[in-house]
């Protein structure tokens, strides 16, 4: 598979780009709060990325402090009828469907899906990147060990 984009390396900041959240208001990246998580997922309904999503809705729950964001394409609405069946309440989602300016700003976005990829992003207080992972198979978890010990550096 193709991604479109330049993937993000550590020390940067997120690139210019809107996302879109469960009131349909767009959400730029200067917006997001800090420290971060930063999920991309394909979808919310397939079984990884409910999985992954949910171990983060709970992780955030024991890390005060900081923000949990899962992107997808998926619809604002197909995302907040989601996060209400499973119980998500940590977790803010945010759509790229509208713009795609997230998924190609950042490496992600799947040219012969139109999917994003599976990646986690980690923004320390400043907003700058601190971790990155691109997940090679989409069908795959991330390093949740690896990802939970960068995030307790930030807090």
């Amino acid at each position: 598979m193709t991604l479109l984009g330049s993937p993000l390396q550590v020390g940067e900041k997120l690139p210019p780009c809107t996302l879109t959240d469960s009131e349909l208001r767009p959400v730029r990246e200067e917006e997001l709060k800090s420290p971060a998580v930063l999920l991309t997922v394909p979808s919310l309904d397939t079984g990884v990325c409910d999985e992954e999503v949910r171990r983060f809705n709970e992780k955030a729950a024991a890390l005060p402090g900081a923000q949990v964001y899962a992107v997808s394409m998926d619809l604002p609405f197909a995302q907040a009828r989601w996060c209400a069946a499973a119980g998500i309440e940590q977790v803010q989602t945010l759509s790229d469907y509208r713009e795609r300016s997230f998924g190609k700003a950042s490496g992600t976005l799947i040219e012969e899906l139109m999917l994003l990829t599976r990646a986690v992003f980690l923004l320390d207080r400043e907003g700058r990147i601190t971790y990155t992972e691109y997940v090679p198979e989409v069908t795959d978890h991330p390093n949740y060990e690896r990802i939970y010990g960068e995030l307790e550096k930030l807090l």
